[in-house]
């Protein structure tokens, strides 16, 4: 004899839940940093989430913004293009939603090629680009997805593809940098301002 069938109701699997900090009212933080924000605003038309999540405590904000602005749009040999490509190859192979479509966005504007931005979200090899920024890229995903791994060899390819010593320094730092965003942005659930996704196609 057949056991009678009995129904179990299947638990709905439960929402992420974001982190929810408490973020001060725009006029509650200091002259300087609003000010900042609204040059944001009026530059590239609205404020990237990243920052109004660093807004909960403004030392964390300002140390963000300085090693951003340092790393990002300092002097380096790296173009800021090169540099916008580190951050989305590291943010692939984390797989950081945040990242990959804010700074997707910016290398679709900032080479003037849609396609460049997409192949490098999905998977940089596809992409056709010079030796040197491919070495580059090699590089940046080692040390992001294995990097107990890198030495020595690694860096003579990178002096071979004509990196210099303070070269492979910002190539580092701005790979290390990303790996650091781009675990508070999945451990925080922060989401990418949809602006984003439209531009620069």
């Amino acid at each position: 004899m057949r056991a009678k069938a009995t129904k179990h109701r299947r638990a709905r699997p439960r929402a992420p839940t974001a982190l929810r900090l408490p973020l001060p009212a725009r006029r509650a933080l200091p002259a300087d940093m609003q000010k900042y924000f609204r040059l944001c605003e009026e530059r590239i038309g609205f404020l990237p989430n990243v920052l109004a999540a660093y807004s909960f405590d403004v030392v964390k904000l300002r140390a963000f913004i300085d090693m951003y602005n340092d790393l990002m749009l300092g002097d380096s040999r790296l173009t800021k293009l090169e540099r916008e490509m580190i951050a989305v190859v590291v943010s692939a192979a984390n797989r950081c939603y945040y990242c990959l479509t804010a700074h997707g966005q910016a290398v679709r504007e900032l080479s003037g090629d849609p396609t460049l931005g997409e192949r490098l979200v999905m998977n940089y090899r596809v992409a056709r680009l010079p030796a040197r920024q491919r070495a580059m890229l090699d590089f940046a995903h080692k040390l992001t997805a294995t990097p107990a791994e890198v030495g020595a060899a690694d860096r003579r390819r990178l002096a071979r593809a004509g990196f210099s010593a303070r070269d492979i320094w910002d190539i580092s730092a701005v790979t290390g940098f990303f790996n650091m965003t781009n675990r508070h942005a999945s451990a925080t659930d922060m989401m990418p301002n949809p602006e984003y996704h439209a531009r620069s196609r």
